[in-house]
């Protein structure tokens, strides 16, 4: 198991807008790392874990089929609705939930009767869905019925929970399972759904060349000299785009580089329009769809063992003043970034909000945990250190609850009654500084500068399965001031930031050869496990 899909499994999910091409990953699991195998071909794919995969288009159909259903009987007034920012509605009192209620009270028949004409991804008072409820009640009749009826598995509950964390809690191993294979499964039927708005987004740039660079700091002592930066080259023609890298692995927080090229062609077929070139070991590798059981059953492994990891950046309160340079005469601070002349502003009031729930793990787990991060901080390496996950069986299911529908639905809200194992959770919140360089020069007209890093962002994410990508293009879905975000710091993870630098940007015409697999390059299908 990878370090990288560790990761993975703890991504931060945020909103996004109506036109996202791409919903972001469920961050569901662990806050702590566990030691990746050996072998280089391993070691060299902890970064694709975040690539979702096309769905079959019988699946898309029955969807579609199931969701105008919903519709058809949806009887719900634009009063009752609001959004909460998480793409399923939550519907205020006023309202009965028969499908909450049911699966509350354990009532599969009624379910049944209900599911196909029921919105099953509404969410009550509490911002639960009833997949939620089924998972934390230990209903497993339930949920495998919803699941077996699309039920969405990446979404959170008003406390920040999804149905997987919840299921790593109630700590049975067969549901935790079943719920990560509908995440994958809904995952890559997401970007399949948005293709047709990718390859729009992708006529809509122009033809260029991009780089990118990142440098990652920590303020944990001795951890900044160890992590590492990447300079990204990025070159776009027509509906085909290509991305250089050479940061392979920056899981077990050491930097090994590489020589990687991901090749996204949209003039081929789903199944063969992704492409990983190895420039080292001139093989390449097509993405395939298939779910290896053994790689499930460890990542199982990785999440019943781990700390249950939620981190939030709060934008409520952000704020943004003009950066002053000088010592006796203070003056706004603008200078060269790049090739772009850019205002420096000051980012106040972001808020890095991390929780941890460990209900779930022996003092044996926590103990393990603690010495991983120790060995991390010091700048070890965490395979000299044997961690390798044992096995997980269930744990003994919690006291049942012995609050009644009533009770829990009509409880205040932010007050819902605690279902499940006893919540052992540890809060934090972090206050993060950071600078922003805006230029009015990118070869952009000002108008259209906004939607285009949109589109550029929500491009890039689909082509490049790193996390530090996610993270860049959800801050710039903030309103920003004037200008393109040629040089900004971002939140990576509650302890590592980086900062991004837009160092060249032209429109350019390129030969067609370089979004081709090049002659000489062999076949390699296990190159990258993870893919």
């Amino acid at each position: 198991m990878t370090g990288e899909k560790i990761r993975s499994l703890r991504k931060h999910q945020r909103p996004s807008k109506d036109d996202d091409l791409l919903e972001p990953d469920e961050e569901a699991a662990t806050g702590t790392f566990t030691a990746p195998k050996a072998n280089n071909k391993s070691r060299a794919s902890k970064i694709f874990s975040n690539h979702k995969l096309p769905r079959s288009a019988s699946s898309t159909q029955q969807q579609q089929q199931h969701n105008q259903q919903i519709n058809a009987n949806s009887t719900l007034s634009s009063t009752e609705v609001i959004d909460d920012n998480n793409k399923n509605p939550v519907v205020r009192a006023g309202q009965d939930y028969p499908v909450h209620e049911c699966v509350f009270k354990g009532d599969v028949r009624r379910l049944s009767s209900l599911i196909r004409t029921q919105n099953i991804a509404q969410k009550d008072v509490h911002g639960n869905t009833p997949l939620h409820l089924a998972v934390m009640m230990g209903h497993k009749e339930c949920a495998h019925l919803l699941l077996a009826h699309n039920a969405p598995v990446k979404v959170k509950n008003a406390q920040g929970w999804s149905p997987l964390a919840e299921a790593i809690s109630y700590g049975d191993r067969q549901m935790i399972t079943a719920l990560l294979r509908k995440l994958k499964q809904q995952s890559r039927e997401s970007v399949e759904d948005k293709r047709p708005k990718l390859l729009k987004a992708l006529k809509e740039l122009g033809d260029f060349y991009l780089e990118l660079h990142w440098d990652f700091q920590s303020w944990v002592p001795l951890l900044s000299r160890i992590l590492p930066s990447d300079a990204c080259k990025i070159y776009k023609q027509g509906i085909n785009i290509r991305l250089d890298t050479t940061l392979i692995d920056f899981s077990d927080m050491k930097c090994q580089r590489g020589d990687l090229s991901f090749i996204f062609n949209g003039n081929a077929v789903p199944s063969e329009s992704f492409v990983v070139l190895d420039n080292e070991q001139k093989v390449y590798q097509r993405i395939h769809h298939e779910v290896f059981e053994m790689e499930t059953e460890e990542e199982v492994d990785i999440l019943m063992s781990s700390d249950v990891y939620s981190a939030t950046l709060s934008t409520k309160s952000i704020t943004f003043s003009r950066a002053q340079t000088g010592w006796l005469f203070r003056e706004d601070k603008t200078e060269r970034v790049g090739n772009f002349l850019a205002d420096f502003y000051s980012v106040n009031g972001l808020v890095l909000e991390s929780r941890k729930r460990r209900e779930h793990l022996s003092e044996e787990d926590i103990l393990r945990n603690k010495a991983i991060m120790e060995s991390l901080s010091k700048g070890g390496n965490i395979i000299e250190q044997n961690f390798e996950p044992t096995r997980r069986q269930s744990l003994t299911p919690p006291t049942p609850n012995t609050i009644s529908w009533e009770e829990y639905i009509t409880a205040d809200n932010g007050k819902a009654p605690h279902l499940g194992r006893e919540l052992v959770c540890k809060e934090s919140k972090k206050n993060f500084k950071a600078t922003i360089a805006m230029s009015q020069d990118f070869p952009w007209a000002l108008n259209l500068i906004r939607p285009l890093c949109h589109r550029l962002l929500n491009v890039l994410e689909v082509i490049a399965p790193f996390k530090h990508f996610n993270k860049l293009r959800e801050f710039v879905q903030m309103k920003l001031p004037p200008g393109f975000p040629v040089k900004l710091d971002i939140p990576v993870f509650p302890t590592i930031t980086a900062t991004v630098t837009f160092q060249e940007f032209r429109y350019d015409e390129f030969e067609p050869s370089i979004f081709t697999i090049p002659e000489e390059y062999k076949e390699d299908p296990s190159r990258f496990p993870d893919l």
